[in-house]
């Protein structure tokens, strides 16, 4: 597919160290309006299936097939459809559209590397199967269907939560809803090919946290990627375990470490989930959208209804920069993902265009402390760091705004940490007043205070199982 395929909308609100920048939300507005100009937009539309039978749909328009514009076509679906693989998640998309789109669709996830990545990891690793697009005429696309459930808030009895994160991982000791005992433990997990490395830290962990108890009822953990009846689908802690090892050793690591503890009720949920789970609990409100700022970015959902879904919210890995200039991820070897703008990562990548120097030995972490020292002695070039992540956040809503329903948003995580949190959040708000002033009275900002920072967070993952009833 033609990745530079798109007639791009400038901000109006442009990053101050990142001029190129083309939000995704601008982007597709600017593409549908267009094409409702010719008078002759032609309808389409895309649903995603899972496992379950859960499907969400979208409706969108296309330039008529006659138009100059509409080799652009491709590209508005296919950066559509990655936003609905990575945050719903699922094998099987549908399509009703122009004759020839699908099969060209079909063959981005068969032949471009970022398109068999993503067949890979959300296809075959999460959901068991290849991604699968199926040409359907519009009166064949299957009708949303959700699959929500009950997440948490269980505090009754001796627990134990645990976070773990890429760079540090955490433990708490809580009885009946109140934390009794806190730790934060730096690691290195992403780097471990050997998962006794993983399995030994986390022991540790809840060894320390269960001395501070009367016995342990349960155990409830949040970690970054995929996880299905604790089972590990795929998580970028475990990167550098090879696949064969994986499969043997870590898919089923917590099932083993639930089995060490008396097979007490024991559950793990992406830490996304948690974060949204910690905020519903600690805002007292429903409709939350939890983002984590962190080694990479975790998101989560909390429906106005309080539950969540059996969506993926895999917000790393979907577009908020159509720029054909924008930053490659490593990992999935695409344009404008969220982790590159929304994380430690993207401190990193703006070091340069601050005019920041840093030993390229040093670590993401390191690096992000530099940043955090220099904004705390006032340096203008850290400001402007954060002042970039700010307008990236605000785009981002913005565009996660038009997926998901939500009205309040948690941002937390190791860069949201210190004084550029606040800018981040400031220039956050000001991209909503000026670009979607729709959006500026409805969606409120959140950054937790140090009692949800530090305790929230355990309070949500160890209230994750539920005790067996007494008879």
């Amino acid at each position: 597919m033609d990745r530079h395929g798109l007639d791009l909308a400038a901000p109006r609100v442009v990053p101050i160290l990142d001029s190129k920048f083309s939000p995704a939300v601008l982007a597709r507005r600017a593409f549908l309006a267009r094409a409702r100009v010719t008078g002759q937009a032609v309808p389409a539309q895309l649903a995603i299936e899972q496992a379950d039978g859960a499907v969400f749909g979208v409706q969108t328009q296309l330039f008529p097939e006659h138009s100059r514009d509409a080799v652009e076509n491709e590209r508005h679906l296919e950066r559509l459809a990655k936003f609905l693989l990575w945050s719903i998640g699922g094998h099987r998309i549908y399509m009703a559209g122009p004759r020839g789109l699908a099969a060209r669709l079909q063959a981005h996830y068969q032949q471009n590397p970022s398109g068999k990545f993503d067949s890979e990891i959300v296809g075959r690793r999460i959901h068991g199967k290849p991604v699968e697009v199926v040409d359907v005429s519009p009166a064949e696309v299957p009708s949303n269907r959700s699959c929500s459930k009950a997440l948490g808030r269980h505090l009754e009895g001796c627990r134990i939560g645990f976070d773990l994160g890429g760079s540090d991982r955490k433990v708490a000791a809580v009885q009946d809803g109140k934390v009794i005992f806190s730790e934060e433990q730096p690691w290195d997990p992403s780097q471990q090919s050997d998962p006794q490395y993983h399995i030994d830290g986390i022991q540790e962990s809840l060894r320390k946290a269960a001395a501070y108890l009367p016995r342990v009822d349960a155990i409830g953990g949040s970690a970054a990627g995929v996880y299905v009846n604790n089972e590990v689908k795929v998580a970028s802690l475990f990167r550098a375990v090879p696949q064969g090892v994986f499969e043997r050793r870590v898919k089923k690591l917590f099932l083993e470490i639930q089995k060490a503890w008396g097979a007490i009720p024991f559950e793990v949920v992406n830490d996304g989930e948690v974060t949204a789970l910690a905020g519903s609990m600690r805002l007292g409100k429903n409709a939350v959208l939890g983002l984590a700022l962190g080694t990479s970015l975790a998101a989560g959902y909390v429906t106005p209804d309080g539950k969540i879904t059996s969506w993926l919210n895999e917000l790393a890995f979907t577009p908020i920069d159509y720029s054909p200039q924008a930053t490659v991820d490593e990992w999935s070897g695409d344009r404008g993902v969220g982790v590159q703008y929304l994380s430690q990562q993207a401190v990193c990548r703006l070091l340069v265009p601050a005019g920041i120097s840093s030993d390229p030995m040093r670590s993401a972490a390191e690096k992000l402390q530099l940043v955090q020292e220099l904004m705390a002695s006032g340096d203008e070039r850290a400001q402007k760091i954060y002042q970039t992540l700010g307008t990236y956040l605000g785009y981002a809503v913005a565009d996660y705004a038009c997926f998901y329903d939500f009205n309040d948003a948690l941002v937390l995580g190791r860069v949201m940490s210190g004084p550029g949190g606040e800018v981040i959040i400031r220039c956050a708000r000001e991209v909503l007043k000026v670009e979607f002033p729709e959006l500026e009275n409805r969606v409120s900002f959140h950054v937790p205070d140090e009692k949800l920072r530090r305790h929230g967070q355990a309070i949500a993952a160890a209230s994750l199982p539920p005790l067996p009833k007494k008879s």
